[in-house]
């Protein structure tokens, strides 16, 4: 999960730079801020369940893991989903905000992140069992 934070931080400044180019090329000053604007909601966001992930971890091995770990990161993601709503609500009401920059950045953030998410995991090394003994395994080698 900190491969999560690291690349995803890496994308999303590369979008912040892209959308904030495209954001001055159609609106000016407003639509950078609205490119910068939607590149950083869309970070924080994603980059709030790699880290609620990272903290519930914390509990790994300890008896009630399972039930700190979802109630953590359930919790965390309906303050999230809550906040949300709340923040696009307020900044799509703001003036100076170019909507269709703003969706733009949101939307190539999101992507971005998806795509991050799946390369880093598929390259995770996680084994399929553990603990498991099989046929064999307690014979000498020699013969």
């Amino acid at each position: 999960m900190r491969n999560v934070l690291l690349w995803s931080a890496v994308m999303s400044a590369a979008v912040l730079v892209v959308a904030a180019i495209i954001g001055a090329f159609v609106g000016g000053s407003a639509g950078a801020g609205s490119g910068v604007l939607g590149s950083v909601i869309g970070f924080v966001f994603p980059a709030l369940t790699a880290a609620t992930i990272l903290f519930a971890n914390r509990w790994f091995g300890t008896p009630n893991y399972l039930v700190i770990f979802f109630g953590v990161f359930m919790g965390v993601f309906l303050v999230k989903v809550l906040a949300l709503i709340i923040a696009l609500n307020v900044v799509f009401g703001l003036d100076w905000v170019v909507p269709g920059v703003l969706y733009g950045a949101l939307i190539a953030t999101a992507l971005g992140s998806v795509i991050v998410d799946v390369a880093v995991i598929a390259k995770m090394r996680i084994p399929a069992v553990s603990d498991i003994e099989l046929p064999g395994d307690n014979e000498d080698p020699t013969p």
